[in-house]
């Protein structure tokens, strides 16, 4: 059955361009079309928030198909519905009269149905002699058949939204429980890190939490949650890795200087390099006798005394700013940034760290930095080389400074600031 091009509406309902849109839209469904209404409806259901549409309305709309005989409706069959508001509120489960009047007004606004009134408003039907519909006044269902496709890919893309947000909601859960965690295990183990600050950083991201967040929201939370839980794993593996180092570690060597012939490392441990190199085990020293593990921050720190000058504020709490000065002390001793990197792919950063340090603090004896640090990252390559020997030379060499120190003083003058070490620790040194 055929009708007009634009349907108005009957009284004192005003015609929109919108109204024009949607009747121009379900005159042009292709010939042929048939949907399936239930299964279209809840299509219609699924996007009722892109398409502007009200849960009430929904309940309007069911009701208005529960009106037509057929399950399937198709193009070239009769789309209009007539029933009384006393019948529509009825089937939509007692609506008073107003209600039903504002909620089809929206399913005409949102384009779902189209008005086809009768010269008095009123809904009605006629028929012809065989009983078929001539001509009907009521809602025409017609837009639910000519946009059935756009129904499905709308629902569609909310399905895929709902998933994303599932998923994110998820991630954000997981987010949250493995930052406490992980925080709760460092302090618990006294691993060294900045924990206060990153539980500070983690509830300043989760106070950003409202109740119901959109999915661009999460979308910035979890990256920012997953930046802090990537610096909170870092810290936790830095310390997995110092304990592996020293748990695989066989044995700890002395030290060699090749890069420059005049410098007291290699005066102190040049002879030894000899011995070491003639595989005469009478000869050599007992490596093996070094403490199997990781050197002590304070230790390393009484013997290169001046890496606490390139710190922030003078002053080292952990291996974290140990770690940090090496950024400044790199350039300033003229190592390149590839020997650097080489010599902490060898020795991990914490040892190539220290070597650093060693070095800085004798840096005055050493005349390329670089080209020494090289060397002794190939002799860590082929493990003949150690940190131990390095950070024991120099406070052997600071305990001889503070006794040649001590002799010079008066017997009631001041007396010379020494280093305090441990007899088990002189026993050592002496070693």
């Amino acid at each position: 059955m055929e009708h007009a091009t634009v349907a108005t509406p009957f009284g004192r309902r005003p015609m929109s361009l919108a109204m024009m849109a949607s009747q121009k839209a379900a005159s042009a469904m292709p010939e042929g079309a048939c949907v399936h209404k239930w299964k279209t409806f809840h299509l219609i259901r699924e996007a009722r928030e892109r398409l502007g549409a009200t849960d009430r309305g929904l309940s309007v709309l069911n009701a208005l198909l529960s009106f037509h005989p057929e399950t399937e409706l198709a193009a070239d069959g009769q789309l209009i519905v007539w029933p009384s508001n006393t019948q529509l509120a009825a089937r939509a489960n007692g609506m008073s009269p107003a209600t039903l009047r504002r909620h089809l007004a929206v399913l005409v606004d949102c384009g779902l149905v189209i008005r086809r009134d009768s010269p008095n408003g009123k809904r009605f039907a006629r028929k012809g002699r065989g009983g078929d519909v001539e001509q009907a006044y009521g809602f025409d269902l017609s837009p639910i058949v000519a946009r059935a496709a756009e129904f499905e890919e709308l629902a569609e893309e909310v399905a895929a939204e709902k998933r994303a947000y599932r998923l994110q909601r998820e991630r954000l859960t997981l987010l949250r429980r493995d930052i406490v965690k992980l925080i709760e295990a460092g302090l618990n183990e006294g691993v060294p890190g900045d924990w206060s600050r990153m539980s500070e950083m983690y509830a300043a991201i989760v106070g950003r939490l409202p109740r119901s967040p959109s999915l661009s929201l999460l979308d910035d939370l979890c990256d920012a949650l997953e930046l802090l839980l990537n610096e909170v794993h870092e810290a936790l593996e830095n310390q997995l890795n110092s304990e592996n180092m020293n748990a695989n570690e066989s044995h700890f060597e002395r030290h060699i200087q090749n890069s420059n012939p005049q410098s007291q490392f290699e005066s102190e441990y040049g002879a030894r390099k000899n011995q070491e190199d003639s595989g005469n085990a009478d000869e050599t020293d007992n490596l093996h006798s070094l403490p199997k593990r990781e050197l002590p921050l304070n230790l390393v720190l009484d013997a290169c005394a001046n890496w606490r000058d390139l710190a922030k504020g003078g002053e080292i709490r952990h291996w974290r700013e140990f770690l940090g000065v090496c950024e400044t002390a790199r350039p300033m001793l003229g190592v390149s940034p590839s020997a650097w990197r080489e010599a902490c792919e060898v020795m991990g950063d914490k040892h190539a760290a220290i070597t650093l340090a060693a070095i800085y603090q004798r840096a005055d004896q050493i005349n390329n930095a670089g080209g020494y640090l090289r060397s002794l990252t190939e002799r860590a390559r082929d493990d003949r080389f150690s940190v131990w020997p390095m950070i024991m030379a120099l406070l052997r060499a600071r305990l001889d400074a503070g006794r040649d120190r001590s002799r010079e003083t008066t017997e009631n003058g001041p007396q010379a600031e020494g280093l305090e070490v441990s007899a088990a620790l002189k026993a050592r040194m002496k070693t």
